[in-house]
């Protein structure tokens, strides 16, 4: 069973005057479920797979989410994801941290993106699945946690991510 992107998101805390980046949007698992939370705010879908956006972009147009900025981008990179210094509430990495290279440089790009004070949504494979690919091995959940402590942020709490994730919400100092 997959995790619920509505319960982690409550679970997160999310309100509907956020401002919310997902980073690795993919599909939008959870970015038009966060729009739809956020109707007031805003949700930055940013990926790097052109064309993920492109479908992504036209579920939120069918869904009548208006909230929805797709943007393309690095998140590996600082300024990659071309959003703002301190700009979102709230940070959703849902199975990216496996497949992200420089880790120290998405860990700092989703420090810089968000506000004071403001939390991420961590959720990434605990086990090895015929669903990471090839030359991608899970993230241990200490190892994630730790990576993020060193950045700057406090471990919040855990959420239910399922059985094959860990999921952990970290605020920043």
């Amino acid at each position: 069973m997959f995790a619920d992107p509505v319960k982690n998101l409550r679970a997160l805390g999310l309100t509907e005057n956020m401002i919310v980046a997902d980073l690795g949007a993919g599909s939008g698992f959870y970015t038009l479920p966060a729009a739809r939370i956020a109707t007031n705010g805003r949700v930055y879908a940013v990926e790097v797979v052109k064309e993920s956006l492109h479908l992504l972009a036209a579920k939120a147009k069918s869904a009548h989410l208006k909230n929805v900025e797709v943007v393309w981008g690095n998140v590996e990179k600082p300024g990659g994801t071309k959003l703002r210094d301190g700009l979102a509430d709230a940070v959703i990495a849902s199975n990216i941290l496996f497949q992200v290279e420089d880790r120290d440089g998405f860990v700092a790009e989703v420090k810089r993106i968000l506000k004071k004070g403001g939390e991420v949504l961590l959720i990434d494979w605990s086990d090895a699945s015929e669903l990471l690919g090839q030359g991608h091995a899970p993230v241990p959940k200490a190892v994630a946690r730790e990576m993020f402590e060193a950045k700057g942020f406090a471990f919040a709490r855990e959420v239910d991510a399922g059985a094959h994730h860990y999921g952990m919400i970290l605020s920043k100092l």
